[in-house]
């Protein structure tokens, strides 16, 4: 093939679905010269899956994109549907928030936040090699042009060596009938990366006017909406509903009759599905007990009559889909636009990552979402900005940062991964941090927005405006802390209605805000002096002050964490030369290289009494 030179760049983005953007992006606002490279540019920022942003834990990812400077959040706004806060009836710590999302609306918005950031070209261009030249990496296009960069994020998505399942029939491909990325991969095997086979799926898309709503169950959105970005003003409106059905017995019996045809079961998928997302037809055999399964049926857009149905993805042959999806109330005489498949494409194992994204034993090479064995949209536009930012960093010479499981749900997942590793997609929940109660959705401003700010993607008025807040809340606490109820008659029938002791004494405001069945709305109309606060900051006093106590013992535990987090560790600890490690201890550490004890003590098969060898080795070497 005829080659050409076409540029020298800082940042090389490969991809361009929610990794990709927000790794562009996050690389370009900090100065770097970047390019993002994608196979169709009519596919940026696509959902090629589920209409929808957010969920259980994944709400918490999109926060805390957005509170360090990225733009899922903002994108989910301009373009919500439907909005719910799900787990209201569970503590605070496990509200998330989801949106239905117009997939082509968001996905045009987020290539034309692309097109208009300063310092970032997109290109629409397949790479089919990546290789190391001198210092730089160079990167050559299906077409022959030839690129340098000093950084490199691998964000492919399910693009690398695609190939699509439906049935018997298997096809190499990328989704939404998009081409797969094959060559490249061949190039990154040379470059000895420890690439696996993953597998994901989605359901059929179906006509909207062949859906009998009338035998289904309604779903609304929630009354008063709440926004993804601390900066959307206007909360999102919602304007359609979803709704809900089950599978029966003549689903179960369609499918297990039909369940040799499905490739899954047949042999010839090779990849490992995504454990707690499984096709209907995986749902069927491991459940087997299960008399029913939910699904949901999501509009995919304002202008379109596709509707998506959530819970029902399968690889079974198309007239197989249909035959099941009619058994369902509601479905009886649906028709298919698109059907459901199966996806498999090469991932690596993340335990090849240090925490900063950055590919081991390959400097400037980043990978990002469902290249590092992780699923779903958020899960992936989180590591895209660590990505981007890191290689924005190492291109300018600036030292590389990695955010802390502590500190973070985007620092927990990543830490799961490149330190646990993952048999199978990994899927963020709230279950996977340690420290839920104190890495809430509606604190991640407060958590990491100072940090969006000194790396560069915060602006000075969102920065301030962010401390104004922060000190409003804060005088409010300490206000309420030191404002006293008094035994009247209208307090005391108040308490007793809602099933609480009455007052003998004065107390704080804050003392009453922490009994279980009362919440700070009940308080206030006895509060005088109470300011006009919105209801997200009312929010975010309420969970402070009722839950203090439990705060700050979690507050202790993650004192302990960043002690251990900065007890470092170095990437050439001779960790077989170390007396007293166990052989396994010796063999995880020498893969994982972990740069911290912190990080070491999440590590399978590292004991505390191998931490406890560490701990004594460093402090012989005067660490």
């Amino acid at each position: 093939m005829q080659t050409y030179f076409a540029e020298n760049i800082d940042v090389a983005v490969i991809g361009a679905g929610h990794a990709g953007v927000e790794a562009a992006l996050a690389s370009a606002r900090l100065g770097a010269k970047t390019v993002c490279f994608t196979i169709n540019l009519d596919w940026v920022g696509n959902m090629p899956c589920n209409p929808s942003i957010g969920g259980t834990a994944k709400g918490h990812l999109v926060r805390e994109i957005d509170a360090l400077g990225g733009e899922m959040g903002k994108a989910a706004d301009a373009n919500t549907l439907q909005s719910r806060m799900l787990n209201r009836g569970k503590g605070p710590a496990v509200h998330s928030l989801r949106a239905q999302i117009d997939r082509r609306d968001y996905s045009a918005y987020m290539k034309h936040t692309l097109e208009k950031q300063e310092n970032l070209l997109v290109r629409q261009a397949e790479i089919i090699n990546l290789e190391k030249v001198d210092d730089l990496w160079q990167l050559t296009t299906a077409l022959g042009a030839v690129f340098t960069a000093k950084s490199v994020v691998l964000a492919t998505g399910t693009f690398l060596k695609g190939k699509i399942f439906v049935g018997e029939v298997n096809y190499e491909g990328g989704p939404d009938g998009t081409f797969a990325a094959t060559k490249l991969s061949e190039s990154l095997l040379k470059l000895n990366l420890p690439l696996r086979r993953f597998k994901t799926g989605t359901p059929a898309r179906v006509l909207k006017s062949s859906i009998d709503f009338s035998r289904l169950e309604e779903q609304n959105g929630d009354e008063q909406t709440v926004p993804f970005s601390f900066e959307t003003k206007t909360a999102p409106q919602n304007i359609v509903s979803c709704h809900i059905s089950y599978t029966n017995d003549k689903t179960k019996e369609v499918i297990l009759n039909n369940i040799h045809r499905s490739p899954l079961y047949g042999g010839v998928i090779e990849g490992v599905g995504p454990r707690y997302c499984p096709s209907i037809e995986d749902k069927i055999v491991r459940f087997a007990d299960k008399e029913r399964h939910q699904l949901f049926i999501e509009p995919c857009g304002k202008n379109t009559e596709e509707m998506y149905l959530q819970g029902m993805s399968s690889s079974l042959p198309e007239e197989v889909q249909l035959k099941f999806y009619r058994t369902i109330e509601g479905l009886e005489d649906v028709k298919i636009m698109r059907p459901a498949y199966a996806i498999e494409y090469d991932c690596i194992d993340p335990i090849a990552l240090f925490p900063t994204l950055e590919v081991k034993g390959h400097s400037g090479l980043f990978g990002a979402g469902q290249f590092n064995g992780s699923s779903g949209y958020e899960e992936a536009a989180a590591q895209g900005l660590v990505a981007g930012i890191n290689a924005a960093k190492l291109a300018k010479g600036e030292e590389l940062f990695h955010l802390s499981r502590s500190g973070s749900y985007i620092g927990t997942l990543i830490d799961d991964l490149v330190t646990k590793g993952c048999a199978d997609p990994y899927r963020m929940m709230t279950s996977r941090s340690e420290y839920r109660l104190i890495l809430r959705q509606n604190n991640a401003d407060e958590r990491l927005t100072p940090l969006g700010y000194e790396l560069g993607l915060i602006s000075e008025e969102r920065y301030l405006k962010f401390k104004d807040t922060l000190n409003i809340k804060n005088a409010e606490i300490e206000r309420l802390e030191n404002t006293y109820a008094s035994p009247t008659d209208a307090i005391n029938e108040m308490l007793m209605k809602k099933g609480t002791a009455p007052l003998k004494a004065g107390v704080s405001m804050a003392d009453l805000i922490r009994r279980p069945q009362l919440s700070i709305t009940d308080i206030l109309p006895f509060d005088k002096n109470h300011p006009i606060l919105s209801e997200e900051l009312l929010d975010k006093v309420e969970t402070e002050i009722k839950y203090s106590g439990y705060i700050k013992r979690q507050l202790a535990s993650v004192k302990e964490m960043h002690r251990m987090e900065n007890t470092k560790l170095s990437v050439d600890t001779p960790y077989n030369e170390i007396d007293g490690l166990r052989l396994e201890a010796k063999e995880k550490l020498s893969k994982v290289k972990p740069l911290s004890i912190g990080q070491a003590m999440g590590i399978s098969g590292v004991s505390p009494a191998d931490i406890s060898v560490l701990i004594i080795w460093l402090s012989k070497k005067g660490h």
